[in-house]
């Protein structure tokens, strides 16, 4: 849509312009825009600003004309879009986005020339930058709070009912001014999609995702730190009891026994390992890259006296060796690369028992015509960039069928995707209320864009773009499963009407 209110501004400006000197501006302004063919007219930027300053010098009543724009802008987005928000323009001033709006949410916009900047560059990229900086803002709530809104059928239905003629009638005032340029954000410096991975790589991966650092990731996991989707026996459980639930539950899917080898691929901060011994008497094994998780881990196991039973290493998977009689994975399996799976599922049951275990939580997506449809959106190219290098989702059905063309026998898929709903909003609302913190420590973009990612997160997961399943499988598809003949164990209720 903002494509052809763009094309439609352009049209404007060449009857407004007819002049050779404006023509020969306009030209040099729509190949920036990338919708003329006119580089050699052009020459670089600078001149082209030149050029507009030239034709266009500011009037004295120009803010008050932006504003005016930015106003009837609003009030025509805001009677198709009738939401509980407003926006609040650089000068201060509230524009309602619906009917009866009650609530504190607004969303802000430093200057016109945020605008000017995103209607020349209509990208998903560019609108997490200016958020990044401030330059588009969100006050009296979290994305989650606007996105829901805005996320609605009935409103996106409404949107489509918007006259872009009158938009673009609208926005062209904003076309000839200065465009705010946001500055630089950390982001993955590298080749992000990791479609050509060296080895080595994964390691620069995650340090780049994982030491953001411990005190940052305090600000909104639990007492454990728990970086994975918590599990919800109550809806209304708190965060930190839900976690140790998960924790359990992990156990339990794996029926851990005293003196048993448990080995967590990717280990985090160390929470899994130090539950397993501590609670179920197995000898565990974590492995993880970040060196700031691997530092903690050590710390955590000396503190609980747990060092004869939980070891830890800086390893990548690939390069591991031994043997375990459960083996977990969890939340990692998105890091690894969809081309990467085979050999993955490979090391993994070679590393396992033959009558062992293997427990897999992952994020998911839904299934694709073609596997590498999905790496190509704007979504996941930045989610790659500021978030996750070398990420990628698969879908639940490939993954079953890698676990089975592997030799794995699958016993057990199980849903968790409101939990990652429920978790994810948990997380993104306690980082917000500690954002003063966060900024100390990682500055204000990144803390921006962290906030983004965890709102953006539990949205997918609500709307259903994002799924998260754990799956239960076996090494060996003959004879009989190391596993009891119902789960009752897990999910039955006891003579006294309690759960197991």
């Amino acid at each position: 849509m903002v494509s052809d209110v763009r094309i439609g501004v352009e049209r404007r400006l060449r009857g407004k312009f007819a002049d050779r000197q404006s023509q020969k501006y306009l030209a040099a302004l729509a190949s920036k825009m990338g919708s003329l063919p006119t580089s050699g007219q052009c020459g670089s930027l600078r001149s082209v600003l030149a050029a507009k300053r030239e034709l266009m010098p500011m009037h004295p009543t120009k803010n008050a004309k932006l504003l005016a724009a930015a106003r009837t802008l609003a009030q025509d987005i805001a009677r198709h879009l009738d939401i509980d928000a407003s926006v609040r323009l650089w000068d201060g001033s509230l524009v309602p986005l619906g009917h009866e709006v009650s609530s504190d949410l607004k969303l802000t916009i430093a200057s016109p020339g945020t605008i000017a900047s995103m209607l020349r560059w209509p990208t998903l990229d560019r609108m997490i930058q200016h958020y990044a900086h401030g330059n588009i803002g969100l006050e009296g709530g979290t994305l989650i709070d606007l996105g829901r809104q805005v996320g609605n059928p009935a409103v996106r239905r409404r949107l489509k009912g918007l006259n872009k003629a009158g938009l673009a009638r609208h926005l062209l005032p904003f076309l000839v001014i200065p465009a705010n340029r946001p500055g630089q954000s950390r982001d993955f410096s590298g080749d992000a999609s990791g479609s050509d991975r060296h080895p080595g790589q994964n390691q620069e991966f995650i340090r780049f995702h994982y030491d953001v650092g411990n005190d940052f990731y305090r600000l909104f996991l639990d007492p454990e730190m728990l970086y994975s989707c918590a599990y919800f026996t109550d809806w209304d459980n708190t965060l930190d009891q839900a976690q140790h639930d998960k924790l359990d539950m992990i156990c339990r899917k794996l029926r851990l026994k005293p003196g048993e080898r448990f080995l967590d691929i990717g280990c985090g901060w160390g929470a899994l390992i130090c539950h397993a011994a501590r609670t179920y008497g197995v000898k565990a094994h974590g492995i993880t890259l970040s060196q700031e998780q691997l530092a903690f881990a050590r710390t955590r196991i000396a503190e609980q006296g747990l060092a004869s039973q939980v070891t830890v290493e800086l390893i990548d998977y690939q390069d591991l060796k031994g043997e375990w009689d459960k083996i977990a994975s969890i939340g990692m399996y998105e890091h690894i690369g969809l081309a990467n799976i085979p050999a993955y599922m490979s090391r993994v049951r070679g590393l396992l028992a033959d009558d062992g275990l293997f427990l897999n939580h992952a994020i998911a997506r839904r299934a694709k015509r073609h596997q590498r449809a999905f790496s190509a959106r704007a979504e996941q190219k930045a989610l790659q960039k500021y978030i996750f290098p070398g990420g990628e989702l698969d879908d639940i059905g490939h993954t079953v069928s890698a676990m089975e063309q592997a030799g794995f026998e699958v016993h057990d898929v199980e849903a968790w995707r409101w939990h990652y709903a429920q978790t994810t909003r948990l997380w993104c609302e306690r980082l917000d209320r500690n954002r003063a913190k966060a900024e100390a420590i990682v500055g204000a973009p990144t803390t921006r864009i962290w906030l983004a990612y965890l709102a953006g997160c539990s949205l997918a997961f609500e709307r259903g773009s994002a799924r998260i399943f754990q799956t239960l499988t076996s090494k060996l598809a003959r004879g009989q499963p190391p596993l009891p003949p119902t789960r009752a164990d897990l999910y039955g209720v006891n003579a006294s009407g309690t759960g197991v």
